[in-house]
């Protein structure tokens, strides 16, 4: 009678196996449906999306817990089409990350307010327009907040002052207009941001004062509100900031003195430049890490330039040119160790040049254009560029640096001197330089807001940035080619960046929207004298579906889901049961033998349930999808009979090997168990051999790339589906 019950179990799990999806359907039907809508609306979705079911299967992007979609990543896959509605149905959504899907317009829809867990939403570098919605001020456990790059319109919604553990906003880069909302007893405003650490608000139409914006506690470190229209004084409470660090209020209409910031001592950059100042110059004595000051294009009242410059031995860059600077230029100031270039042109500075002594060998450039200059003494040993044209010293035109002219700096790149350029690749490949082979690239353009140096020829600040970019991207080193270095007009330092794949010729979708979130969502830090930037990908034009092939993931399969869910409970009951039994049976086996390893013996009439090993760890199956970026190609080292072996890194640094077996290998299982079972007592588990290397015998199965043991280990027992995966037993060796 037990073995005839044995048998109407297997024979129930063989049903479910090959009547359920691949995966298991695991989807809420809500999801499902929402999901729907948003491929109807979109083209160029990832091919996974065109069957089986979104959290089993899994679709490229999408990240589950308990059947409900928390996560939502399609960066730099080149969709096209319009947000639907519909994205507010994923009422569980945690992280949702759009980005540099150019292709992608319209508006935003107000339904994203109804997200009530999101925490992240980065729709940078699309080309979504209007208004931002004032519903995003629902979203209270908002951290990070990027909308830059795209072609909004409207004011900045006061709402977005309700979301207290916002830590990043960014809305540079659009067309918004209207001032910066303030708080009043009836209204919120961005006022009462005090956690925030960054305001990117550069590069729009944005209008008025801001006078009531700042306040002491605030924790802003990056303040970029340059290339706007406010007006009006610098507000006096952002001497009380302490913690910041660029401040970028440049190219506005500010007018009036610049307040007391002596306090800020922790400021980098300073950006001034292009407004209507007046009064006296800042006294910046205090600034020990200042790098970068630009002071230029106000109207100072005239005075000599300071003698705190010598202060700074930190700085790389002075710029103040048209400042009604008077007197003698300080010879000292030359001496400056990190000093790069100096920009003092159209002042009334007067007397002798003196460049002597130990002249920092940073140096490259000094601009001192249409001032009064009537005499220079400048060391034989300075070959840099020196540019003194419309001074009455040049009135003797034998002078070389009447007549100089900026020297041309040869920009660092990527050095590919040990590839053969003439290496016959497609138009649309480059070569890898890390192994000369040709292969499809993701490009795209690094824009560092405030770097704190100016030389763009230093080639250990850019192979800094090729290092940390190959490491913490998970390249292979060396996989990153660097180009087009430059400031741009805004004073921004671009860099042109293709980033190679590891292995083969080509990322696939799942790598791209990793590595393109990576980016969006700053978890990538460059080293820090880079600064604040932001990415903006190229369409990855070889990895697209083409023609936007509709999903065939219909009304049908979201109703499939439903039903699947109804046997699979039944099926959860039954293997609930079956787990028991098997449970009572390793207690036997352990009190008959001392040996964690008897149960393994192939002449023992029944294996039981694998031993559970002391000092061994378990994983779900979502903390396996986390560790092999949810078993991409990448990550593949292998396959046999019984599925595929993936690598992956755990939190703590430990590599491991995890074998997944698919579907049909559970059902070959199954059946083999039925075939091999002539009296009810030869059964296996079939969770346990589900997870074996190639039907390995004895002993822990090892692999080549495995730094870890790996033992066998059964299905899990919750009561979630996703744990009813296999997954591994690994100890470190």
């Amino acid at each position: 009678m037990e073995a005839a019950t044995r048998r109407a179990l297997l024979l129930l799990l063989l049903l479910v196996a090959v009547t359920a999806p691949a995966g298991l359907c695991q989807t809420n039907p809500d999801d499902a449906a929402a999901l729907r809508s948003l491929m109807g609306k979109w083209t160029n979705y990832p091919p996974s999306w065109n069957s089986g079911d979104p959290c089993g299967a899994p679709w490229d992007g999408i990240m589950c817990t308990n059947g409900r979609v928390t996560s939502l990543r399609l960066s730099s896959v080149n969709m096209q089409g319009t947000l639907s509605d519909s994205v507010g149905q994923l009422g569980e959504l945690v992280f949702l990350d759009l980005s540099f899907n150019s292709g992608l317009s319209g508006t935003i829809p107000a339904s994203i307010g109804n997200l009530a867990q999101l925490t992240t939403l980065i729709l940078a570098g699309c080309s979504f327009s209007g208004d931002i919605p004032k519903e995003l001020g629902n979203l209270l456990q908002m951290t990070f907040l990027a909308l830059n790059s795209n072609k909004l319109t409207g004011t900045i919604p006061p709402q977005l002052g309700l979301l207290s553990k916002l830590f990043w906003l960014d809305l540079a880069d659009n067309a918004i207009t209207g001032t910066v909302p303030i708080s009043t007893g009836t209204t919120p405003g961005l006022d009462l941001l005090i956690n925030t650490k960054h305001f990117h608000f550069n590069k729009n139409q944005l209008s008025g004062t801001l006078t009531g914006l700042f306040n002491s506690k605030m924790t802003l470190i990056h303040i970029l509100f340059d290339s706007n229209q406010f007006s009006g004084p610098i507000p006096r409470e952002l001497g009380g900031i302490r913690p910041l660090q660029v401040l970028r209020l440049d190219r506005n209409q500010f007018a009036g003195a610049i307040p007391n910031i002596s306090n800020l001592v922790s400021l980098n950059e300073l950006n001034l430049a292009s407004n209507k100042l007046t009064g006296s110059l800042p006294d910046l004595s205090q600034m020990n890490v200042l790098n970068v000051v630009d002071l230029s294009n106000n109207t100072f009242s005239a005075s000599e330039i300071p003698v705190w410059f010598a202060n700074l031995t930190n700085i790389s860059s002075i710029s103040m040119s048209s400042a009604k600077l008077t007197g003698v230029v300080p010879q000292e100031l030359f001496n400056l160790p990190q000093l790069h270039e100096v920009v003092l042109s159209k002042n009334q500075l007067s007397g002798t040049l003196r460049m002597a002594g130990s002249i920092s060998t940073q140096l490259q450039t000094v601009d001192l254009e249409q001032n009064s200059i009537v005499d220079v003494s400048v060391t034989s040993n300075y070959k840099k560029t020196l540019l003194l044209a419309r001074n009455p010293v040049c009135a003797d035109t034998s002078i070389q640096f009447c007549t100089a002219q900026r020297q041309n700096v040869v920009p660092y790149s990527t050095s590919m001197t040990k590839c053969n350029l003439a290496s016959g690749c497609q138009s649309d490949q480059g070569q890898n330089p890390a192994n000369c082979g040709c292969s499809y690239s993701y490009n795209g353009k690094m824009v560092f807001r405030a770097p704190s140096f100016k030389n763009v020829a230093d080639t250990a600040k850019f192979q800094e940035l090729e290092q940390t970019l190959s490491r913490n991207l998970s390249l292979r080193e060396g996989a990153v080619q660097l180009s087009g270095i430059q400031f741009n007009g805004d004073n921004y330092l671009q860099v042109q960046v293709k980033l190679f794949p590891s292995t083969g010729t080509l990322f696939n979708v799942s790598e791209v929207s990793r590595i393109g979130s990576l980016l969006s969502n700053q978890i990538y830090k460059p080293p820090p004298i880079f600064g604040p930037y932001f990415f903006i990908a190229d369409p990855h034009v070889p990895f697209i579906v083409a023609g936007g092939q509709k999903s065939k993931f219909g009304t049908g399969a979201i109703a499939g889901i439903a039903a699947g869910g109804g046997v699979l409970v039944i099926a959860l009951i039954f293997v609930g049961l079956f787990a028991l039994r098997q449970k009572r049976r390793n207690k036997e086996l352990k009190e008959r033998s001392t040996d964690p390893f008897a149960s393994w013996g192939a002449t023992q009439k029944d294996s039981g349930g694998a031993p559970q090993l002391k000092g061994a760890r378990f994983f779900s199956f979502e903390e396996l999808k986390s560790c092999t970026d949810n078993f991409a190609d990448s990550h593949e080292i292998g396959a046999g009979g019984y599925g595929k072996v993936y690598k992956g890194t755990l939190v703590d640094g430990i590599r491991v090997a995890i074998k997944r077996p698919t579907m049909g290998t559970v059902v070959k299982e199954v059946e083999a168990m039925l075939l091999n079972e002539p009296d009810g007592e030869g059964l296996n588990s079939a969770g346990s051999s589900a997870t074996e290397f190639d039907g390995a015998g004895r002993g822990a199965p090892s692999h080549p790339y495995s730094d870890v043991e790996i033992t066998r280990s059964s299905y899990g027992g919750a009561g979630d589906a996703s744990d009813y995966m296999p997954y591994f037993e690994v100890k470190p060796k």
